[in-house]
């Protein structure tokens, strides 16, 4: 009951239409469409600039017109900006480069990798574009999407970051070598969103996949983290995953521990798994006891509820977005209001900013081009129509196009104060600042369907897939739960018939041998058992057959959906 209340929620406050105008002007279609064309512009300049100056390095250096590696030389941006092409509308480019990636990809790499950003990036950057793939064009191998090799790639990223997890508590270490596993000095100290940021990527790969290891590892890498919680429901910042002591005690929604709560939302809704979505309304309980005041959240010790430091982070402010998920809409404008008038006092929001002195903090005064206030605005305006949120949007491309841009692309902003740019610009800018606000302008994009196109797929090929509802990972690439429940029933039909089939072979068994017995020899026919994994070939003649999941006959026996 709780799931289907929280289903209902999902879809009245994302998927529905939007319900209402309310406060400010609304936006003509010229001004919409105004603003998308300089969203792409300014996507192609830093894209173009990173394909002719920076690649194959993972970013663009855009002070410098070159590149550098950051997270593991996988050619980052380029994942990272593959589905933004799609969204944008060039299949021809989302052709080009995901053949390239095909092509050129190799994890067999003696390189220590971040666990929490390769997953996020890689792999999750690598899923969508296999699960979009069709739509842009490209041709796909026969039961996509529970095949594919965009899928391959993404499992062998992951297949990477599993010697992560063999630890005593099952949460993982924060860095792992792609060709030795983990390093025996490697630290044990990791952060919070570092363990229980996996469940999105990790379910969707096994449910494709059809291998529950990763599903299996991330899920008991959240419960371990959520049996560390306080006495008074929260959680520390960092946490030794060996022994499950916490380093550092400060609890909030912000850095170190924001996608942990991501995940519990978008889980849930992704999943349907109501154990993620208690632990998050537990949490959330919590946290609006303890580090709520006037629509702002500190940060608190994690035992005592004393504030430990009144700052607003920049990476908080994914959490009115994630409150429009589960339905608090109220709560949710209210805080973002807060935030937003943060941006209009720098044009940008600042690292740490203290919320007592109404200001920035020393040595955390940088913006380096963040998405998580224009994904708040995407999924409030979704959700409520008020063209304020579309204001942040239009602010935003404003400011990041006039301080940020230069000639190689868009540069940090090292100091919010005096608008100083810093040389660089993170994979992110393309994968979610740039996708975020294209949406945000873009109601009629396919990633806001709300049910009225879809296509089919699947191994029987009659799987509805790409019909809405799509939960972006922290990294903002868009994942198809549709895929997720085509494949997973497919490998349970699979398995189910493979029983059945391993038990009728069983059963021949016993009259073989006794005609083997009286008759000499014998050439045992080939097993009509599968083994696993193994597909049978069709016979050159065969029958016509309703699929499984209708009804199979064995043996006079009938098995249904609900068998």
């Amino acid at each position: 009951m709780l799931t289907f209340l929280f289903t209902t929620v999902f879809c009245a406050t994302y998927l529905s239409p939007i319900i209402s105008h309310v406060n400010g002007k609304d936006f003509t279609e010229q001004e919409m469409s105004h603003y998308r064309d300089r969203i792409k512009s300014m996507f192609y300049h830093a894209y173009n600039n990173y394909l002719e100056n920076a690649y194959p390095y993972d970013e663009l250096r855009p002070l410098t017109c070159d590149g550098q590696d950051t997270w593991g030389s996988f050619s980052l941006t380029l994942i990272d900006a593959l589905d933004t092409l799609l969204i944008l509308g060039n299949h021809t480019e989302f052709q080009r480069v995901a053949t390239l990636l095909q092509d050129t990809i190799d994890f067999d790499t003696d390189v220590n990798a971040s666990v929490f950003e390769t997953n996020i990036r890689v792999v999750g950057g690598l899923l969508s574009a296999h699960l979009l793939s069709k739509r842009a064009g490209m041709e796909v191998e026969e039961g996509w999407p529970c095949s594919g090799p965009l899928l391959r790639l993404a499992e062998d990223a992951a297949r990477k970051l599993l010697p992560a997890f063999q630890t005593p508590t099952g949460m993982p270490y924060g860095t792992v070598n792609l060709l030795k596993g983990v390093d025996p000095t490697e630290t044990p100290v990791t952060c919070t969103a570092g363990v229980g940021t996996f469940i999105l990527e990790f379910s969707t790969l096994s449910r494709l996949t059809g291998d529950p290891v990763f599903e299996n590892v991330a899920r008991k890498a959240l419960k371990a983290l959520w049996r560390t919680r306080s006495d008074i429901g929260l959680v520390g910042n960092h946490i030794d995953v060996v022994t499950s002591k916490w380093v550092a005690q400060d609890a909030g929604i912000g850095a170190g521990v924001d996608s942990y709560f991501e995940y519990l939302v978008k889980g849930a809704i992704m999943l349907q798994d109501e154990e993620l979505l208690t632990m998050f309304y537990e949490y959330d309980k919590s946290i609006k006891n303890y580090t709520k005041f006037d629509d702002w959240y500190l940060w608190v010790q994690m035992h005592k509820g004393t504030v430990s430091m009144p700052v607003f982070q920049s990476l908080e402010a994914f959490w009115p977005g994630l409150q429009s998920l589960i339905g608090d809409i109220s709560s949710a404008t209210k805080t973002f209001h807060n935030y937003y008038s943060v941006w209009r006092q720098f044009g940008g929001l600042p690292e740490f900013y203290s919320i007592p002195q109404g200001y920035t903090v020393d040595k955390r005064e940088g913006y380096p081009l963040r998405p998580e206030l224009i994904e708040s605005a995407m999924y409030l305006y979704k959700a409520t129509g008020d063209p304020t949120f579309m204001q942040l949007g239009r602010d935003a491309v404003e400011s990041i196009d006039k301080i940020s841009r230069v000639n190689c692309g868009f540069a940090t902003v090292k100091d919010v104060r005096d608008h100083k740019l810093d040389n660089r610009m993170e994979s992110f800018f393309l994968a979610e600042t740039i996708k975020y606000l294209y949406l945000l302008f873009d109601p009629e994009n396919f990633l806001h369907n709300n049910g009225t196109e879809f296509e089919l797929g699947g191994p029987q090929g009659d799987c509805v897939l790409n019909a809405g509802g799509y939960i972006f990972n922290t990294e903002a690439h868009p994942l198809d739960p549709a895929a997720l429940h085509c494949c997973s029933r497919d490998q349970e039909e699979h398995k189910e018939l493979q029983d059945i089939l391993l038990g009728f072979s069983e059963a021949l068994r016993p009259s073989m041998d006794q005609s083997e017995e009286t008759s000499g020899a014998w050439d045992p026919p080939e097993s009509i058992a599968l083994k696993p994994g193994e597909r049978r070939k069709a016979p050159v003649l065969s029958c016509p057959t309703q699929p499984f999941s209708a009804k199979l006959a064995v043996m006079g026996q009938v098995f249904s959906d609900n068998s």
